[in-house]
């Protein structure tokens, strides 16, 4: 084996080399640093804070939705900075994890609130009983999801990512209605339970957490600040819009661009940058870009690696859309 020099980690050539992986981007680190004890981080800290610039006025939209406790509907080109605009609040209020629910064409409001496995249940108290053991609490086969951990009362909102909407069922903006506007849910399986079962621990989407639900209900105490993005693929029903707050996120001009280069590579970023951005517009113009895709590329010349090498600038800043 022999030390790999250069940027090239990998040859294709199969000899066998002792590569040391170079410091990963600063949005690409997981996990804790160096020095951290295992588990002693705070949810809030898993990874480095972000930088994420927004305009004024676009701030002032979001400090509307946070006043009035209404869902902020985000809209905008990918790689405008939807998702990470409810990370950037979550942090700048100190409100803790983002919860995330990813929705694709099988999501529903229910698997949202809360999962009850009967099964795990069933076979369970069966073991119990056979043991001649106390048979375990309902509470244990009952788990929050996100938009029910999200509804968990406490002084302080949680935070609810609710990541591309446009691509559930048509059906799922209005099913979201009587959550948003009455701030709790029933849970059947636990408003059944006799006098003496009235409150019940149960799981929540945060490892290690649980809440109590009363009577099979769970009702917040705080709305959560939700945040929910859309790429514009399909329209929402004229109830459900008029139950947001709307927030549309241009994509960033030449000017922005370079503040957000400096803002997550620092000031030294800008420098031999120039004809990166001027290929990233070039092929904006006619394509579909995101922002991180140029911090990619200027990440790697940061570190030496040589972008004209054949097809490397291509395959960084290749189109978003179309097939593949």
């Amino acid at each position: 084996m022999s030390t790999q020099q250069g940027w090239r980690l990998f040859h294709g050539d199969g000899r066998r080399r002792e590569a040391v992986m170079p410091p990963a981007p600063p949005w690409r680190r997981f996990g804790d640093q160096p020095g951290d004890q295992p588990g002693e981080r705070s949810e809030a800290d898993q990874r480095s804070p972000q930088p994420y610039l927004i305009a004024p006025h676009h701030a002032d939209v979001v400090n509307a939705a946070l006043h009035l406790r209404r869902p902020l509907l985000v809209t905008g080109a990918p790689g405008t900075g939807k998702s990470s605009l409810a990370q950037a609040v979550a942090q700048e209020l100190g409100l803790g994890r983002v919860l995330h629910w990813p929705i694709n064409s099988r999501s529903t409001v229910q698997d949202a609130l809360y999962r009850y496995d009967a099964i795990g249940r069933l076979r369970e108290t069966t073991l119990s009983r056979d043991r001649d053991e106390a048979e375990p609490s309902i509470g244990t086969f009952v788990r929050l999801g996100p938009l029910g951990t999200a509804l968990v009362p406490g002084d302080r909102p949680r935070v609810l990512l609710v990541d591309e909407l446009d691509k559930g069922d048509v059906d799922l903006p209005n099913d979201l209605l009587t959550v948003f506007e009455e701030g709790e849910f029933e849970i059947p399986e636990l408003a059944r339970l006799p006098e003496e079962q009235a409150e019940i621990a149960v799981l929540t989407e945060r490892p290690g957490e649980q809440a109590t639900v009363r009577r099979g209900r769970l009702r917040c105490r705080e709305f959560p600040v939700v945040v929910i993005t859309s790429n514009g693929e399909r329209d929402f029903p004229p109830a459900f819009l008029r139950r947001c707050v709307r927030l549309d996120l241009p994509t960033p001009d030449e000017e922005r661009l370079r503040a957000i280069v400096t803002a997550h590579l620092g000031p030294e970023a800008l420098v031999e940058v120039d004809d990166l951005l001027d290929a990233f517009l070039r092929r904006r113009a006619t394509r579909e870009l995101a922002t991180d895709q140029l911090l990619n590329a200027v990440f790697l010349r940061a570190g030496g690696v040589d972008l004209s090498a054949d097809g490397l600038l291509d395959a960084v800043l290749h189109q978003l859309g179309g097939a593949v």
